[in-house]
This record gives C-alpha cells, structure tokens and sequence, in this order.
C-alpha cells in the first residue's frame, strides 16, 4: 500500500484517482490553485490525522476511512456520492457535510453542519455529538445509538429510522416520516412527528407543544409528555402515555391511555374522530 505522509496539498485534484493508499499526517488547503476537490474518485484509502480546509474534498469515494481528523468551518460539501467509508473521532464543521452517501458508519465524531446528511441510504451514527439546522432530509435506513442532537428541522422524509439512548433537541422532527422507531430518548422541541406514517416512540420522554398531530399508524409506549398541549389532532394513534398531558385534540382514531388529561378538546373537527381516551383509575 503506498503511503502519503507529513505533505501539504495546495493543488486542485492533488490526490485525485488515490488508489490502495495510506494518507497520514497531512494538510489540505486551498492554495493559490483553488485547492478543491483533494481526494476524488478514490477507491481503498485510509486516512487518518489529516486536516482539511478547502472545498469538495471527499467526492465519489468507495472503501475509505477517516479517522482522528479535521474537517474545518471552511471545508464545503466534504463528502458526497460516496460509498462504504468509516468515519470516526473526526470534527466535521462545515456546511453540507455528508450528502447522497450509502454504507457510511459515524463513531465518536463530532459534526456542525447545517443541512448535514441529506438523501443519504444506510446511515450509522454511535456516540456522535450532531449540531444541523436541517439533518437527515429525505434519507433511509439511518440508525443513530447515543447520539446528542440539536437543530431544527431534523429527520423529514426520512424511511427507516432507529434512534436509541439519545437526547434529540429539535422542532419539526420526523415529519412525513416513514417507519421511525425512536427508543429510550429525550426529546425537546414543538411540533414532533406532523404527518408522519409509522412513527413509534418507545420509554421516551416527548416535551413541547402540539405534538403528534396528523399521523398515520402513530404509536407510544410507556412515554411521558411534557408541555403537551392540542396534542394527537387528526391522529390515527395507540398510545400508552404515563403522567399527565395538557389537552388532547379530536384525536381521529384508535386508543389513547394516559394518567391525567387537562383538557379533551372534541369540537369543530373536519373529519369524524372516533379515537377512545382512557384515563388511569388511581389507586
């Protein structure tokens, strides 16, 4: 395997082509030749306490790993079109970071990137610290394990969700969702899950207003809600919701199982909702 050590690339498609190769140590910058697009259309290389601060620096690669390296607030685009990469305990920090990727696997990384991880296909993220205003649109299969979110609009149009042991501090979250399994997670933010289809929330504490309106197959087990107001509106939903919820608003189907409700708001629906609410007898 040929190795790349301790060099500093200024040139446009300096490594462009790297096949079977070992790139270490080194520094990518824009230089006066513009700089972009380093290591493209490169298959089987590793890559590891490297700094990037230039744009496109990681395009249409296969078989390649990154480890223990930066990508700066000044890289663009770094990785897109590619495909079976390993990324782990590397800062990604610039905008548009990981875009129409398959077979990428993220551990111990930590990533600020506004529109971070759009219509990429089998997605892993382990112990990852994620900051994106938009994260994961219009993606599938993306499974995230002890992952520390924050942002805004995260996870719509997303199919195949698993999300586990994580704090998610988001609005607008999993809207038109398809098939999101969320477990053990905190989640903060107003307007969770708004049309979604599938969408299954399991020991989760859900804080924030007017959640789960709009949803098909909608399911919750053993989760606490906080803040929740005009909560289920036009829902199809079975829910077994432990404590208490401000106000529940003509849910339109199925069963909801709560301790305690505020309020039951049955008026001026469009459609029939027929949903059954079952209060917890104390004992």
């Amino acid at each position: 395997m040929q190795q790349i050590q301790n060099q500093i690339f200024e040139g446009e498609r300096s490594l462009y082509g790297l096949q079977d190769a070992s790139v270490s140590s080194c520094t990518f910058l824009p230089g006066a030749e513009d700089g972009e697009s380093a290591l493209k259309e490169c298959r089987n290389v590793q890559i590891e306490h490297c700094t990037f601060s230039l744009r496109y620096p990681l395009w249409h690669m296969e078989r390649f790993s990154l480890f223990d390296s930066t990508l700066d607030e000044s890289v663009r685009a770094a990785l897109w079109y590619d495909r079976d990469g390993e990324i782990a305990r590397s800062s990604l920090l610039g905008v548009k970071a990981l875009r129409s990727c398959e077979q990428i696997r993220l551990t111990d990384c930590t990533i600020v990137s506004a529109e971070f991880g759009w219509k990429c296909r089998d997605i892993s993220l382990r112990d990852c610290a994620l900051t994106a205003e938009y994260a994961f649109f219009d993606a599938a299969s993306v499974a995230a394990e002890r992952l520390k979110f924050k942002g805004k609009y995260s996870f719509q149009y997303v199919e195949g969700l698993h999300i586990s042991d994580s704090v998610l501090d988001t609005k607008d979250a999993f809207w038109h969702s398809r098939n999101a399994v969320i477990e053990r997670c905190e989640i903060d933010g107003e307007y969770l899950g708004w049309y979604s289809d599938g969408l299954t929330l399991i020991d989760c504490h859900i804080k924030g207003t007017q959640p789960l309106c709009y949803c098909k197959n909608l399911r919750l087990v053993r989760c606490t809600m906080e803040d929740a107001d005009l909560a289920f509106e036009y829902s199809d939903v079975i829910a077994d919701v432990r404590g208490s919820v401000i106000s529940v608003k003509n849910p339109a189907s199925g069963c909801i199982e709560v301790d305690s409700i505020g309020t039951v708001i049955r008026q001026d629906a469009v459609i029939p909702c027929n949903c059954e609410i079952r209060v917890r007898q104390k004992v």
